[in-house]
């Protein structure tokens, strides 16, 4: 039996962008060297053209001026004897108070006609250097215009990277004009948000499904481990056991419940109202207060109003994390825990410091990272799953504003998150 000759293979797939058509001549391509060649070439032209337009009409008016003698014959009367009288040429009037021989005048006259020279050429050159400061301003005003209206596209593109740069990936580019290079530049990078967006989406739909398939496991775990250590006739060591993997499960509860909510917030929020971090900080400070209370920390701090625009449950939950850390994270004794929100440099502000170990200044930023602690085991902390610090960040980058940490003297950190209002 003959075998099945194999399909065709599909050709290389061309780097440039086949729905874009191509032009006939592209030599005659329209690219940005060519527009700035013709665009600054074409204003050298034109300011040559003016000033030198400008000068030949001061060289005519200066020549039209000396047409006229700049100086009086005056025949005395007495055979050759003449009179010269200039209001122009010292000179010439110098020679007045005598009568001038036909060599005297010649000299005198010769004289007459150098100054008249140099006053034009003094005149002209004054005249020529007023119009070249001119068309100098008018060249830098009509450059600068025509340079800010040709860069005008990388602006656009800059300003799209600084949006995308605050996690906003739906953004595009979308620029019109020729078919130069910026467009190039500008389609490549619309094309490469797209597909960083799919990427992103996927990722946190991946994570969103995992988290879900993974609640309802854990909760029947739960409900089990809590049915047999119900049992009063059950033996000390299997009670043990039991207390042991329910809190395992929980921890791993708490885990899926922060992958899920970092995975939610790593959007920008969309449905926003208006919240004030003075409740948010207050309610998060009852939550832990018994915490506190516990471990001898006093919460204490002042909590002025404060109102951005965001989802409630979020904010909240950047509160609960950060005095939650600030409590766990602190001194056997003598410890405090210090909450304030407040409006600065229409900001809303929300700080907690706290009381703890020292921190090192190059450990501040792997913080942030997930499931990074300080100085403690990825696995194993009864502090926590590693998450609250990363769910803080994503969602004060969704509300787009940053959290910033600094080390305290004497130990201890400074949170303060920034929010727009």
């Amino acid at each position: 039996m003959a075998a099945t000759p194999a399909p065709p293979q599909a050709p290389p797939k061309p780097t440039w962008d086949p729905r874009r058509p191509q032009p006939n001549l592209p030599w005659l391509r329209p690219t940005i060297r060519i527009r700035l060649t013709l665009l600054y070439g074409g204003m050298f032209l034109i300011a040559g053209i003016l000033l030198l337009s400008i000068i030949y009409l001061l060289a005519a008016q200066a020549i039209s001026t000396g047409n006229q003698p700049p100086f009086k014959i005056v025949n005395l009367g007495v055979s050759d004897e003449i009179k010269v009288s200039s209001a122009d040429c010292p000179a010439v009037n110098h020679a007045n108070a005598t009568s001038l021989t036909l060599t005297q005048f010649n000299t005198a006259i010769s004289a007459c006609i150098d100054h008249q020279r140099q006053v034009a050429l003094d005149n002209l050159l004054s005249r020529s250097l007023l119009a070249l400061l001119g068309l100098a301003v008018i060249a830098f005003a009509f450059g600068y215009a025509m340079a800010g209206r040709v860069l005008s596209p990388l602006g656009r593109i800059t300003r799209t990277a600084r949006a995308v740069a605050g996690s906003d990936l739906s953004r595009r580019i979308e620029l019109d004009g020729p078919d130069d290079e910026l467009k190039e530049l500008a389609d490549t990078f619309d094309d490469m948000l797209e597909r960083l967006q799919r990427a992103f989406t996927a990722q946190q739909r991946f994570v969103g499904n995992a988290s879900h398939e993974l609640r309802t496991p854990l909760a029947i775990n739960r409900t089990l481990l809590e049915v047999h250590l119900s049992d009063p006739g059950a033996p000390m060591e299997l009670q043990q056991l039991g207390k042991t993997l329910l809190a395992t499960n929980e921890r791993s509860e708490q885990l899926v419940e922060g992958l899920l909510l970092l995975a939610r917030s790593d959007n920008q929020i969309v449905e926003r109202k208006p919240v004030d971090l003075a409740e948010v900080a207050e309610q998060a400070v009852d939550q832990v207060h018994a915490e506190a209370e516990a471990k001898g920390v006093t919460i204490r701090g002042e909590q002025k109003p404060a109102v951005v625009q965001g989802n409630g449950v979020l904010l909240e939950r950047i509160a609960l994390n950060l005095v939650q850390n600030a409590v766990r994270y602190n001194v056997p004794e003598g410890g405090w825990v210090e909450v304030t929100t407040e409006i600065q440099h229409g900001q809303a502000v929300l700080v907690v410091s706290n009381t703890g170990p020292v921190v090192p200044a190059y450990e501040i930023d792997n913080l942030f990272e997930p499931f990074r602690r300080l100085r403690t085991e990825r696995t194993g902390s009864d502090k926590g799953v590693g998450l609250g610090l990363s769910i803080v960040r994503s969602v004060a980058r969704a509300h787009g504003g940053h959290i910033a940490a600094t080390p305290r003297e004497g130990g201890g950190l400074v949170m303060r998150v920034t929010l727009p209002v």
